[in-house]
């Protein structure tokens, strides 16, 4: 007889298998693959920063606007349960740009794409630059120049934009533009500006822009043309008019549980908290914050609606592939937590929209990576995928949205995260682990690794993270 541990092994080691096949198999590139639409000859990747999937109208939130993302989802498939696997910006671009969990692998998409005969731009933020020295310096910042035949940068002055400026963890409020906390300063997580203006000084309407002449300019050859938008990633600067949007007062801050902080290893700790930071002594400022970053949100969504205007004016929309996604979601008083860095549900979960001509429209909560980009680019454009590469195509599920490819995903930081269906599991050095049951406790406040009813479970999942390890090693 079989162990009922074992029968449960068995499934997902198929799964993994599989996935460790996939790269090997490629198409030959003048071949179309079964099943495959021959009208995609374009790619317009999307790429947000520091975004949480839970705040767009398209995920349930419905108080943040974002109309333009929305429809975009509304024509193409949405992934409930999509992950990064680096939780910082240079570790997940790079991850997603190579298709391997951490670090780099032998070609870039955009470079492999360009050997095949696309013309490739990046525009703004697609590999990590600093948020906001190499944005204020327009430099390129870790950007892989073989990557693109053209590549443009959009500065800006960010915390320095005339206006009214908040450090909301110190409590200031000026229009002073001395000792705004900017690049490289301790504070500068925590700072909004809003401005009377149209935005067209902003960075990310500056992307747009860039963006819209490279569709004209190319729209009569394949191109993959990358829009790295750096909203709402801080400061988060718009202007006035998308702050009139949210009034602070109606904004709700996370469910804040006494002694949630408890059952946390030392390693599964944010390094930004609110008693370490000083927001805790403003509780109205956590809802700015909230505020800010919705401010911030709607502005890139406007910036989004624009080029996605004018790629249906151009008459591309049916001959080009979108995919929309952030580098690695975000804290906003989770916990008492800020920012991102460590392997919470807020951080690794990410949004994914992806709108493919030919492919059937609609949501799916199967468990994908980011990872999978680069070899679902290559099927979709019937490109070969490189034996280089890590992750797994997401045209099985384009086509057959309960289809499932993955058992579990994975994400670093600090240590090593376990995500399956039912379960998130995060396990550091010294034996310190987090378990959550993310049926039961998906907002995960009760920490079950050390609980001798789940040392099985542990167990379990323990064993899937090793062998998933091993198989990307």
């Amino acid at each position: 007889m079989i162990h009922y541990r074992y029968m449960c092994v068995l499934p997902w080691i198929a799964l993994l298998l599989n996935a460790a096949c996939s790269g090997l198999i490629v198409a030959e590139d003048t071949k179309e693959l079964p099943g495959t639409s021959s009208r995609i000859r374009n790619v317009l990747l999307i790429v947000a920063d520091d975004l949480r999937a839970g705040v767009l109208g398209c995920y349930g939130d419905f108080r943040c606007q974002t109309p333009n993302i929305d429809r975009l989802a509304n024509r193409g498939l949405l992934f409930e349960s999509a992950y990064c696997q680096g939780t910082v910006c240079g570790p997940s671009r790079t991850s997603f740009m190579y298709s391997r969990y951490r670090g780099k692998g032998d070609v870039t998409l955009g470079q492999h794409l360009k050997n095949s005969g696309f013309y490739s731009a990046r525009v703004g933020k697609i590999f990590h630059m600093k948020v906001p020295g190499d944005i204020i310096a327009g430099s390129d910042g870790q950007d892989v120049p073989e990557t693109w035949n053209e590549r443009f940068n959009s500065p800006g002055l960010e915390a320095h934009t005339p206006g009214n400026y908040a450090c909301l963890n110190l409590n200031i409020f000026t229009t002073e533009l001395e000792g705004r906390q900017s690049t490289a300063m301790p504070h500068r997580m925590y700072v909004s500006v809003d401005y009377e203006g149209d935005g067209s000084d902003q960075p990310d309407h500056k992307t747009a822009t860039k963006t819209i002449e490279l569709l004209r300019e190319h729209r009569e050859e394949p191109f993959f043309i990358a829009a790295g938008f750096i909203r709402p990633h801080y400061p988060m600067v718009a202007p006035k008019q998308f702050f009139d949007l949210y009034s602070w007062q109606e904004m709700n801050v996370p469910e804040q549980v006494k002694g949630d902080l408890d059952d946390i290893p030392t390693q599964g700790l944010a390094s930004s908290r609110s008693a370490k930071n000083g927001i805790d002594k403003y509780p109205d400022n956590q809802k700015r914050m909230w505020a800010a970053y919705y401010s911030a949100v709607t502005f890139m969504d406007q910036q989004v609606g624009r080029v996605l205007d004018e790629l249906e004016q151009l008459g591309l929309s049916d001959t080009t592939a979108v995919i929309f996604t952030s580098d690695h979601g975000y804290h906003l008083a989770d916990h008492t937590f800020w920012e991102k860095s460590n392997l919470h549900e807020q951080v690794i979960r990410v949004p994914l929209i992806i709108s493919a001509p030919g492919m059937p429209i609609g949501r799916t909560d199967s468990l994908v990576e980011l990872v999978d980009l680069f070899p679902t680019v290559c099927e979709l454009t019937r490109r070969e995928i490189p034996p280089s590469i890590q992750g797994t195509s997401l045209v099985p599920i384009l086509k057959d949205h309960e289809k499932t490819i993955k058992a579990g995903v994975l994400s670093f930081a600090g240590g090593e995260s376990w995500r399956t269906k039912d379960w998130a599991y995060m396990q550091y050095g010294d034996n310190a682990a987090e378990l959550y049951n993310m049926r039961t406790d998906p907002g995960q406040f009760k920490n079950l690794a050390d609980l001798p009813e789940y040392a099985a479970v542990r167990g379990e999942l323990s064993e899937q993270l090793s062998i998933r390890l091993n198989a990307i090693r």
